[in-house]
This record gives structure tokens, sequence and C-alpha cells, in this order.
């Protein structure tokens, strides 16, 4: 059963107290009741505020541990109050902006919490595309003066994938070193069905569609009186409504190193663009939060270089 706040007000009365965040973070991570991960026993006994210990093997688990929480010094209040915050904006905060609603003590805190909220954004296991699918690339990036085609430097390559139904897929090629072993990087795993693409494209990642067997239709451009956004009219809308999201909830600044996961953050809100409850939205986050593997800061920042270039936008 699906249970989560519905409205601003519901959420404040109902998340006020540790222990009530406590609760409900344990029925979403254990909805049939506790399960010990070593031994499988259903019995245990409470020790501390997020500790059980399993009577079965003695095994003391943390209601926290293994999830993005993990290891967190902050009341999980406040942690809750960032998801629904999050997820009640329609087009997504900057970390300048949950900084400031949340009172947190720095910039960097909050820029790390979003990125770890990010992380939980992709479903584990989640469903492939499917039925007739648009595929198609785009450049992230402004002008560069001297500059035509694929000979930039500074914009970033995206392949972006759009179902009949709405749903979508937004990443940088599979071949991007960073994104390999990520099911919702990998293209050709990511989708089935045909796809629909530009004749004059064939990377690395049509080929592999093709080789594990997937159908797909070509989109003539050239000598049609249709523009491309009528031609493929579903992954344009998505570009565009993406490049627009850049720029107006980050401005444009987005660097190449994160992003793939701005780009998870895009598709988690635009496949649940339809739905009629932001509660709904923070339950999936929760539910996503206690599914992924947990993320330091440090993971979140490793080899970032001194100077990034961002991803400005056109």
């Amino acid at each position: 059963m699906e249970d989560y706040p519905r409205t601003a007000a519901d959420f404040e009365a109902r998340f006020r107290s540790e222990q009530a965040c406590r609760e409900y973070l344990f029925q979403i991570r254990w909805p049939e009741g506790f399960r010990c991960p070593r031994c499988g026993s259903a019995k245990a006994w409470p020790l501390r505020s997020v500790l059980r210990q399993c009577a079965g093997c003695g095994r003391q688990v943390s209601l926290t541990a293994g999830t993005i929480f993990q290891d967190t010094h902050t009341p999980l209040t406040v942690w809750f109050q960032a998801m629904w915050w999050v997820t009640a904006q329609k087009n997504g905060v900057s970390a300048l902006g949950l900084q400031r609603v949340l009172g947190l003590g720095s910039y960097q805190t909050a820029w790390a919490w979003l990125h770890k909220l990010r992380r939980a954004m992709v479903r584990p296991g989640r469903e492939r595309l499917a039925g007739t699918v648009e595929v198609d690339e785009t450049f992230l990036g402004g002008l560069e003066e001297g500059v035509r085609g694929r000979g930039t430097e500074k914009k970033a390559l995206i392949v972006v994938a759009a179902q009949e139904e709405g749903r979508c897929r937004t990443h940088p090629p599979a071949a991007n070193s960073r994104c390999l072993g990520r099911e919702s990087y990998s293209l050709h795993r990511g989708f089935g069905g045909t796809g629909k693409r530009d004749p004059h494209r064939r990377l690395a990642w049509i080929r592999a569609l093709e080789k594990k067997g997937y159908g797909h239709a070509i989109t003539y451009l050239r000598g049609r009186e249709e523009s491309p956004s009528e031609l493929m009219p579903r992954v344009h809308l998505v570009v565009s409504l993406l490049k627009r999201w850049l720029i107006g909830t980050h401005q444009g600044a987005v660097s190449h190193k994160h992003l793939d996961y701005y780009l998870d953050e895009f598709t988690f809100r635009f496949n649940r663009r339809r739905s009629r409850s932001r509660g709904k939205l923070f339950f999936r986050l929760v539910q996503q939060a206690v599914a992924v593997e947990p993320t330091t800061y440090a993971s979140v920042v490793r080899n970032t270089e001194a100077k990034l270039q961002p991803v400005g936008v056109t």
C-alpha cells in the first residue's frame, strides 16, 4: 500500500519528530516486517533508536545502514524536509536554494545532499522503455567560435530516448567510462522496441542496438518538408524541456563531471510529471533512498578537477 503525505500541511504534521521519520523509514525499508540480512530471521529486538538485534544470529542491523542516510549526523527530520522540498518543487531546486530553505551551514553540504538524492532517483531494476521509441542525440552547451559539429570540446553530447507513452531516458553515450556498468546508462539495456533515428548519426550506441537485435526505422530529414521537431516530436520535446530546466533551475552551470546525475534528476521528474500528488514523488524518492548504495561526500567530489568547464545551454 502506498502511504505518503498528500499536502504540505500533512507532511508537517506527520514528520515533525525523529521517531515518526524512523517509523516511516522502517515501513518503507521492510514493508513486510523486519528481515535479518544475514539469516533471514523476522524476530529482532530494538537496541537504540536506529538499531535492531536479530534474535536468530545476533547481528545488529541499523535502520540507515546501506542507504543514502548511512553515517549521517543530521536528524532524519531535516533529511525528510530536504526530500519533500526537492520533490514538491515542480522544477527542482538548486543547492543554494536548498541551503537557504533548510538553514544548512554551508553550500557544500546542500550540494552534496542534492547529489546523494540524485543518485536515488534511478530505481534499481527499473523497466525498459517499450514500444516505439524515438532516439536522437543532442549537444548541451553554448556557441563556440570557429567550431562546428562534433569538433566541440566544451559541449556535452547526450543521448535521448523518448517513448510514445511519455517516459524517457537521458544520458551521455554508453561509451563514457564513468557510465559503464550502470544499467541506466547502457542504452541497449535501457529500452526495447523500435527506435527512430537520424541516419547520419551512426555511432557506437546505434550499432550496439543493432547487434542486440532491436528493430529500428530510419527517419530521413533531408528532402522532407517537416522540421526535425515534427518528425521526431517526443525526443525534441524532451530536449527542449531539458535545456529549459538546466537554464531555469541551474542557470546552465552544470559541469561535465556531474552532468549524468543532473540528467537522472530530469528523467525522474519528467517521467512523473503527470503525478497528481507531490507526496507520491516524495514516497518514491524515500523508497529509492533506502534501495541504493550509500554515497560519501568524498566519492561525489573524487577526481574533480580544480576548474570544471560548465555546460552552458544555448
